[in-house]
């Protein structure tokens, strides 16, 4: 096996390092093909090697200050859109796993930002890792990895919230476990039990009541939601029963507007040929007096 070894990898030759099963392309048949395809891999390949970085980051223990893993998925997501806007871009399936685990890191980050812890698990339950290993060298996917831990770490901080104990504590007892400290006996754990259920039945009541305020929210605010509907249904319909008697109103004022106006065109044809008449009259009667009267002398 050595010998073979030995053959296989020359003295002064470092073994090739395995690329992504989206950039094992065919051979290029012009130049120019070939250089595009060649930097579509080296983009892909660094977007996968950056990716194993975020993951081994986001594995390890981290302190509140670090800002180079939120530095690094939003360098992830500038190389992941570059990479789908080439033209030789990779597989549909493979970009789609690679934004899956970009968007799990985000929203890692993201959840880690909240203040409680109930919110954390709460964010961190709509998450979704990755479903195939970044590397060859992975068994199971690390974000899914990350993903468990943080679940678990989230899950042990509700518990110490819950219990009012602080989760610095437990590396102080771990110590004091492994030097030898006596165990607690079994009426203190008795007694803790005791209160670990006075703890539950009390969180158990809160919840109860709050369950209780929320249902009678629920109703009062169907209630008042009935009556407003009620409500706007007679305004509704009063608003309707107004436009029907306008419209009436106004029907009722056209007809009244045209027969006053041809009352009004009447008079003045009357009183036109009344005032013409008159006038023939007094013509003729001035003729008739100019004729019948004797001239003077």
């Amino acid at each position: 096996m050595g010998q073979q070894t030995n053959r296989a990898l020359p003295t002064g030759k470092r073994p090739r390092r395995a690329l992504p099963p989206s950039l094992k392309m065919a051979p290029a048949e012009g130049a120019e093909y070939h250089w595009v395809v060649m930097a579509a891999s080296r983009l892909e390949l660094n977007l996968v090697r950056l990716l194993c970085r975020c993951e081994a980051m986001a594995a390890e223990k981290r302190d509140p200050d670090e800002w180079r893993l939120e530095k690094y998925v939003g360098a992830l997501e500038d190389m992941l859109q570059a990479l789908k806007a080439q033209a030789s871009k990779p597989a549909s399936e493979v970009l789609n796993e690679y934004s899956r685990k970009v968007d799990f890191l985000k929203g890692m980050l993201q959840a880690e930002k909240l203040t409680s812890s109930s919110e954390k698990a709460l964010a961190n339950q709509f998450l979704a890792p990755g479903r195939v290993p970044t590397t060859a060298r992975e068994r199971v996917p690390a974000t899914k990895t990350v993903h468990l831990q943080s679940r678990a770490r989230y899950t042990s901080e509700m518990r110490s919230e819950l219990l009012g104990t602080d989760s610095s504590e437990e590396p102080e007892l771990d110590v004091r476990k492994r030097t030898g400290a006596s165990g607690p006996t079994p009426r203190d754990e008795k007694q803790s039990a005791a209160e670990l259920d006075l703890v539950l039945q009390r969180h158990q009541n809160l919840q109860e009541k709050l369950a209780e305020e929320m249902l009678g929210l629920a109703r009062s605010l169907k209630t008042n939601t009935l009556a407003a509907q009620s409500v706007i249904k007679k305004d509704n319909q009063t608003l309707s029963h107004s436009l029907k008697m306008a419209d009436q109103n106004l029907e009722k004022l056209k007809t009244e507007s045209e027969r006053l106006e041809q009352h009004t065109q009447k008079s003045v044809n009357w009183l036109l040929w009344a005032m013409l008449i008159v006038v023939c009259f007094i013509f003729i009667s001035m003729i008739l007096f100019i004729r019948i009267m004797p001239k003077l002398k």
